[in-house]
């Protein structure tokens, strides 16, 4: 890891781009290893997360998890998914979280000396390119391994530095199945899909944390 004592670290994760990399390497983030995976890196200022939430079903596969990072460490970002239909009359959902995630890394740049972003899309290049300007270093998180590759290859480029995801997957992929019933993983969700791509969302685990009040500083 290519990480100093004392710099200051910020995370920002794109929720569905790294709920797909890891299901395509057939494993489940911990999200509480890879917060104390890279707190013990250096000066962990903040990690945030970005997601789309579906605001018109009474449960949602995804809650247990927004809930529960959002009381154990992480910044949560979300939004409510857009319902359109296509020029084919398909019903379309979107759900798109690169523009959240992009003003959050430019307004931190500058209280950050490294910055990592777990997401493989090409579209971040830019981003990457303006905040190295600022003298701020990047780390992309992401995998190659898969088929397709989920990393860009200009985003790879364009990063002071690649972590493949199944290198890490021993310090934060959950082990022996983890902690019972903490949430591991997002639902099957894309940016954008048709009606039909949003059915297997009940196969995604969606457990609650098995203590009935894990949070433990709800007043935070």
């Amino acid at each position: 890891m290519n990480f100093y004592p004392q710099e200051r670290i910020g995370i920002f994760i794109d929720g569905s781009n790294l709920y797909s990399a890891a299901r395509a390497l057939n494993f489940d983030i911990d999200y509480k290893r890879l917060l104390e995976y890279f707190s013990s890196e250096g000066r962990l200022i903040r990690a945030f997360y970005y997601t789309a939430l579906f605001d018109d079903q009474e449960y949602s596969p995804i809650r247990p998890l927004v809930d529960w990072l959002d009381y154990n460490g992480y910044t949560m970002v979300t939004k409510p998914t857009k319902e359109f239909t296509d020029a084919q009359g398909r019903r379309k959902i979107k759900g798109n979280m690169d523009i959240e995630l992009a003003v959050d890394v430019l307004e931190m740049a500058d209280n950050l000396d490294h910055i990592v972003i777990f997401s493989g899309d090409g579209d971040f290049r830019r981003l990457v390119e303006v905040v190295q300007r600022k003298g701020v270093r990047v780390t992309v998180v992401s995998t190659v391994r898969s088929q397709p590759p989920m990393a860009a290859d200009e985003l790879r480029r364009q990063a002071d530095y690649f972590i493949e995801l199944k290198d890490i997957q021993s310090q934060i992929g959950r082990r022996g199945g983890g902690p019972v019933g903490e949430p591991v993983a997002e639902p099957d969700y894309q940016d954008d899909f048709d009606e039909a791509d949003a059915e297997p969302a009940a196969e995604a685990p969606a457990a609650t944390p098995a203590n009935p009040d894990p949070h433990p500083d709800p007043a935070r």
